[in-house]
């Protein structure tokens, strides 16, 4: 089975940035992790502050990926582009966040992802990405 997990802007500063929300670890440390405990699993990963290159990459993923873990930061509340990229992949997709959307801020609360995506996993921390490849696994 092979899974891409695509990180939006922001996400590369996981650790530092704003700890009390998003924790201390980064997720290069946490990727590297998922890797070890998921080693019969192909997992990728990729990370950028760009629309639009999240949008190649989801395009490039097409025929390549039994499913995508999607923290698209805050373009999951900005951007159809994103939706329509992952619409017309047409890859099982599941929307993660770590923190709890629904606790913070108003226009935190909608996501132009969570329609297309299977399921949403938002507020358990780094640990969402994790339950998201167990539900890729199981569904298998």
């Amino acid at each position: 089975m092979r899974l891409l997990i695509l990180n939006g802007p922001n996400l590369n500063l996981t650790g530092t940035r704003e700890p009390e929300i998003y924790g201390n670890q980064s997720f290069e440390d946490y990727f590297r992790m998922l890797k070890e405990k998921y080693a019969v699993l192909a997992l990728d990963y990729f990370q950028s502050n760009h629309e639009g290159a999240l949008i190649d990459q989801i395009h490039a993923s097409r025929n390549a990926y039994d499913g995508i873990i999607i923290n698209a930061g805050a373009y999951s509340h900005t951007s159809i582009a994103i939706a329509d990229a992952l619409k017309a992949a047409k890859i099982p997709t599941v929307e993660v966040h770590i923190s709890n959307i629904f606790g913070r801020e108003e226009f935190r609360r909608n996501s132009y992802i969570s329609p297309i995506a299977i399921g949403v996993i938002s507020g358990l921390g780094l640990d969402g990405y994790n339950l998201a490849v167990q539900y890729f696994i199981n569904k298998k």
